[in-house]
């Protein structure tokens, strides 16, 4: 089960090491966050040291690991520190990194799961973000990989894998998650790579940093340089980076996984099928349209949010609105063909913005708030009638009452909008 409270570190911890791929030396620190921030990354060799949030929204790349990225900051390999993270069930941390890629460390999970027993934990006295799977979530790739998620009161994980190779083949295993459990079990696993890979990885600029000090080795006629630390090692190791991935859900998880045949794209694939479950049956108003109206100036026709089910102050929020065929727009676009027009979309989209503001200022009632510039929008997927749009909007950056925002809007969990808002508060 779950803790009741959002949860940092202790005390700030410090790791170095070299990049399994890049090649290159990077120190990592982790330091107690405030509550409601989330897992950042914070690049200091970097100027203005930008911020990565450790969220599925900022994944850019799979390829023998996961990589996030915020504007052209870029920080690679984030699996195992995010395993270690999520097992101890720390919410918010601050991850100090002066380089691109993470230290592999000896290839597995456990100097990461060892730094945070050493730094300890302090309980922030507010409700964790759970992701609760009610019902069966699915999802599949190719060569018959497959995920299956189960209602379950804790997070249990049963997968497979099947390798080529006389030294793996097929390996199964039920494992529960928790930070003991893990501890004992998976931690411990390292990567793992084929030798006849190398010179091609090499010449792409991957497995740089990769030795018989921290990967596993596989060659023509078996394991290279050492014991295997399990006789299944390669599917522990593959469960730990499963829990890495998923950790960037931004929530705890309580669910029964079956995984056949897991890597990273497909992880990543399967958390964004757990986040649209996860919206799709959290639909509970925390604040009603009756509510909404004391904080908005708009009415019909352009009141266009229903209801609040999330929010995160100063941080994030999200609301709801559903499309009806009864909407004043659809007698003219288009007659026998609706569609709601894409300006509208975003105005429902700043409007939840908007109330996630109104809270950041004292004596809202005598503010309003004025949309400056719009940027990256994009419209992804036409919304009809009968749809129900699911807007998230994040709270970027707010100084002298001009703010950042970043918004999506889903139905069906389907992306179908998106955009970054510059706005300013003012007295009415």
């Amino acid at each position: 089960m779950t803790e009741s409270s959002q949860r940092t570190i202790g005390k700030e911890v410090t790791l170095a090491g070299t990049g399994v791929h890049s090649g290159e030396s990077a120190t990592i620190t982790l330091r107690p966050g405030n509550v409601g921030t989330g897992i950042r990354f914070r690049r200091l060799d970097l100027e203005d040291r930008p911020e990565i949030p450790a969220t599925l929204s900022h994944v850019v790349g799979t390829e023998l690991g996961t990589s996030l990225a915020s504007g052209d900051a870029q920080v690679n390999t984030v699996e195992h520190v995010m395993a270690a993270l999520a097992v101890a069930q720390i919410d918010n941390v601050l991850i100090d990194l002066d380089g691109l890629e993470v230290p592999i460390r000896d290839g597995s999970f456990q100097d990461y799961v060892h730094a945070l027993r050493d730094a300890g934990v302090e309980s922030q006295g507010v409700k964790p973000r759970v992701v609760r799977v009610k019902g069966e979530v699915t999802t599949t790739g190719r060569d018959g990989q497959s995920y299956v998620a189960t209602t379950s009161p804790g997070l249990t994980v049963v997968a497979s894998i099947d390798f080529d190779h006389a030294a793996i083949g097929r390996q199964s295993g039920a494992f529960t998650i928790d930070l003991e459990s893990f501890e004992a079990e998976l931690a411990s696993a390292r990567t793992f790579g084929f030798k006849k890979d190398e010179e091609e990885l090499h010449a792409r600029g991957l497995a740089l940093g990769a030795s018989l000090d921290n990967t596993v080795v596989l060659g023509q006629d078996g394991v290279m340089g050492g014991e295997l630390r399990f006789p299944n090692e390669f599917l522990r190791h593959k469960v730990g980076d499963l829990i890495g991935d998923l950790a960037l859900l931004g929530s705890r998880i309580e669910a029964h996984i079956v995984a056949e045949r897991p890597s990273h794209a497909g992880n990543i694939r399967f958390a964004r099928a757990l986040q649209a479950h996860a919206r799709d049956t959290n639909r509970e108003a925390i604040v009603d349209a009756a509510k909404i109206m004391q904080y908005l100036p708009h009415r019909y026709p352009m009141l266009l949010v229903d209801r609040i089910t999330e929010y995160e102050a100063g941080k994030r929020i999200v609301g709801i609105k559903n499309v009806t065929i009864n909407e004043p727009f659809f007698q003219g676009h288009y007659p026998g063909h609706p569609v709601m027009p894409g300006v509208l979309i975003i105005e429902a989209m700043a409007q939840v913005g908007g109330l996630l503001l109104m809270e950041e200022v004292e004596k809202h009632e005598d503010k309003v708030i004025y949309f400056m510039s719009l940027d990256r929008v994009k419209w992804r997927k036409p919304v009809t009638p009968g749809d129900t749009i699911v807007f998230e909007l994040e709270l970027l950056q707010f100084r002298r009452q001009v703010c950042k925002l970043k918004g999506q809007g889903f139905v069906e969990g389907t992306l179908v909008a998106e955009a970054e808002m510059m706005a300013t508060i003012v007295d009415r």
